[in-house]
């Protein structure tokens, strides 16, 4: 059993995507930098006024370099130029495209940290994503204590202490990505459910209070898209493969 994805590819060509497929794009935002000129010609007046509100520099070229990418994918799955497409926010301010442009059934979602985006892409169910630097001068424990679940903290206080840092962010990712997956965000408490988190234990969320059911219902996957970032797809379902492509850069993807 594959406990992790870690090897990431150039997509072929003949790029297919099908239902219960997963794919995964990992985007190196400097690098992508390179194309800013051109994704902001893509981006909206919303998304510009965005970007503008990031007080540095370097944040409004990520966010306009990621948002700019997932234009460029999305554009090849439904074949419809990147600055034709059109977004919608629920009430929680997860995108989706809007029906006319496959909303329905493209499902997308992003996040990005420390120069690299991930961008989870599938058909016919929800899907988050979360990616997160291992910051080791982070106060991993106090927030531990703030927002894991009593089971979650005594798991993590029961790891050797060398890996208890990783096994936080790898906790956090997977939290994150679930709440992203739902689409209501930090509305769903933290500590209301469980998921696994130590090292080997297959991601899974265990439990939830409220709603036992929801353990069932989703898959949890474990990226490494860099040594020093853990990352986790929440998809509701199961799915039959994963796909992780690496982002091309300047090169044009084939429409299809």
């Amino acid at each position: 059993m594959i406990s992790a994805f870690s090897s990431w590819h150039f997509p072929p060509q003949n790029l297919t995507f099908e239902v219960n497929k997963i794919h995964v794009w990992r985007i190196f935002l400097a690098e992508a930098a390179s194309c800013l000129q051109r994704f902001q010609q893509t981006l909206s007046h919303d998304e510009l006024t965005k970007a503008e509100r990031f007080h540095f520099q370097k944040d409004r070229t990520q966010f306009m370099v990621s948002r700019g990418a997932l234009r460029a994918i999305l554009s090849q799955y439904v074949d419809i130029n990147p600055r034709a497409l059109r977004f919608e926010y629920n009430p929680y301010g997860k995108p989706s495209l809007i029906v006319e442009q496959g909303g329905n059934t493209l499902r997308f979602n992003l996040s990005h940290s420390h120069g690299i985006a991930l961008i989870a892409i599938t058909k016919n169910r929800d899907i988050g994503v979360d990616i997160e630097r291992i910051d080791t001068n982070f106060p991993y424990q106090q927030i531990a204590e703030r927002v894991f679940s009593p089971l979650e903290n005594a798991v993590l206080r029961s790891l050797p202490e060398q890996i208890q840092l990783k096994a936080f962010f790898t906790c956090w990712t997977r939290k994150e990505a679930y709440i992203k997956a739902v689409g209501k965000g930090l509305s769903i408490p933290l500590d209301c459910f469980d998921v696994t988190l130590a090292p080997g234990e297959p991601p899974a969320l265990l439990n939830f209070q409220e709603k036992p059911e929801e353990a069932s219902r989703w898959s949890l996957i474990e990226l490494i898209p860099s040594p020093d970032t853990v990352a986790t797809v929440a998809v509701e379902g199961y799915y039959t493969a994963i796909e992780c492509w690496q982002w091309p850069g300047d090169a044009i993807l084939v429409s299809r």
